[in-house]
């Protein structure tokens, strides 16, 4: 009779236990929302875009505000369906984390109003101005050379991306090898150092890449850089020690932009 009793009593903990599982597989699965921005199907948590109160997504999933279903039953939001990524990492993450490079702060400041999230569009506005001023800055480009092969020439400017577009022009060839930019010659992300030219290893010389050019000395290297500085859209503003004529063999050379 025991047996009996607590053979029933297991088959109904496991019943229970089974209803409590399906229960809560049901509730996960409702929690998970899925949104059709402008063509681009995104899939998250209920949590997530009820994050912040009266926003556009919170007052769509808590049914405050109206919201069309695609064909699929999504919910459809007629919005760039690109940029809304940047939104919902915002909503994960609770900051604003933008790629490298990105450029479209105009773009998701208007979408940030439109999803009604004022810390968002706040914080791409205050990256958007920081940006402009940045941009407002005066560039400075400077090419010293001691005429002195140990000392070398140096050229040092505030804007990274012209020290790389040098670095990107010239490259090491050993041995019919391409090795790139010789590191050794980069001080930091705004100097070269050219204090060497031509390394010990025979065959071993530096070349201006798509010309050919093998580049042997100094005055060729400074050449290089005057005139990418000038394509650029630098302009000389002095130029020390230039009583031989010619600026490439001046002691220094200041350019602004």
């Amino acid at each position: 009779m025991e047996r009996k009793i607590n053979k029933r009593e297991k088959e109904c903990e496991e019943k229970h236990s089974n209803s409590e599982g399906s229960v809560q597989d049901k509730d996960y699965k409702t929690s998970l929302i899925t949104l059709n921005v402008g063509g681009y199907l995104y899939i998250t948590q209920k949590q997530t875009l009820t994050k912040y109160p009266d926003s556009f997504l919170e007052g769509i999933i808590n049914g405050k505000i109206m919201c069309p279903f695609d064909a699929d039953g999504h919910y459809f939001i007629d919005r760039d369906g690109l940029l809304f990524r940047h939104i919902l990492n915002f909503l994960r993450n609770g900051e604003l984390l933008l790629p490298e490079g990105f450029r479209e702060n105009q773009l998701l400041a208007q979408e940030a109003d439109f999803f009604q999230l004022k810390v968002l569009s706040d914080a791409v506005k205050s990256r958007w101005e920081k940006e402009q001023l940045a941009s407002r800055e005066t560039t400075f480009l400077e090419i010293t050379d001691s005429h002195d092969r140990s000392q070398g020439l140096r050229i040092f400017c505030n804007a990274p991306d012209f020290i790389a577009k040098i670095k990107s022009r010239i490259v090491l060839v050993s041995k019919s090898r391409l090795d790139g930019f010789p590191e050794e010659f980069s001080v930091s992300s705004n100097i070269i150092q050219f204090k060497y030219f031509i390394k010990s290893e025979n065959g071993t010389r530096l070349v201006l890449k798509e010309d050919n050019t093998f580049v042997c000395t100094l005055e060729t290297l400074k050449f290089e850089a005057i005139m990418m500085a000038l394509k650029c859209g630098f302009r000389l503003l002095t130029s020390l020690d230039c009583s031989k004529g010619s600026i490439v063999h001046s002691d220094a050379l200041h350019f602004i932009k």
